[in-house]
């Protein structure tokens, strides 16, 4: 550990993530989110809102033949997220813009797919430390305005794959669907087997208009606490989450 920051091991020790010592620290969320891509050989992605650079370490890991770029508002996260850039030889492969997705900066071309753990609270006290509170609490975007700006990122027929809240699954539906998105695929995750889900992934289609599917949801802990082997194998091994 430096002054101000930790490097930490993701996937098994295949990515290092540099991340401050406090506020916001990636959890399971962004190896999940990373693990439910589905990337082709040479496609662009855009990780809106990548904080530190988690999700797109993940991917790069998983995907050696995809080119990532993030998009961070924070300068002080931005900054960690280059850090990270270095420690896991991605120059050239990977890449931090700093911006809002409000107001994106020009990041050239359409993306092939968009990947996003968005802010999860609508409302209430933010938590008191900035940083926390950027990660965790919805400001000038709100979910539907925030998938909207995914949606404006994407080339036509590209993917948009979110993590969010099981409780707000028919908000993200109905931003989606609104948006003329489709072929949604929902993804429900467990914490242990017979309790109601508290996150989803959801992979949706710009101007597609197949039906939704409702896919077999991943249970994370056993009932002593340790992790699946399904988990284990997301969570340790790279595994495809979304097939």
């Amino acid at each position: 550990m430096t002054e101000g920051f930790t490097d930490d091991r993701l996937l098994g020790g295949r990515v290092v993530l540099r991340q401050p010592v406090t506020g916001y620290r990636a959890a399971i969320d962004p190896v999940l989110l990373a693990a439910a891509v589905r990337a082709a050989p040479g496609a662009r992605v855009l990780d809106a809102g990548c904080g530190t650079g988690a999700t797109m370490f993940c991917l790069a890991a998983r995907c050696p033949d995809v080119t990532v770029t993030g998009l961070e508002r924070s300068t002080a996260s931005a900054a960690l997220g280059r850090a990270g850039i270095d420690l896991n030889s991605l120059v050239g492969r990977a890449v931090i813009v700093e911006g809002d997705l409000a107001k994106p900066p020009d990041m050239g071309a359409a993306f092939d797919i968009v990947m996003t753990n968005p802010p999860f609270g609508a409302d209430g006290t933010p938590p008191p430390d900035p940083g926390r509170a950027v990660a965790h609490q919805e400001g000038d975007l709100d979910l539907a305005a925030w998938v909207r700006a995914c949606l404006n990122r994407l080339k036509p027929k590209g993917r948009l794959v979110m993590i969010h809240r099981a409780d707000r699954l028919s908000e993200v539906l109905s931003a989606l669907r609104g948006r003329g998105a489709g072929d949604i695929r929902i993804l429900p995750i467990y914490p242990k087997a017979g309790e109601a889900a508290r996150r989803v992934i959801v992979d949706a289609g710009k101007g597609r208009r197949s039906p939704d599917t409702l896919l077999p949801g991943l249970v994370l802990h056993e009932p002593s606490g340790g992790f699946t082997p399904a988990a284990e194998a997301v969570l340790r091994d790279g595994a495809a989450l979304m097939g």
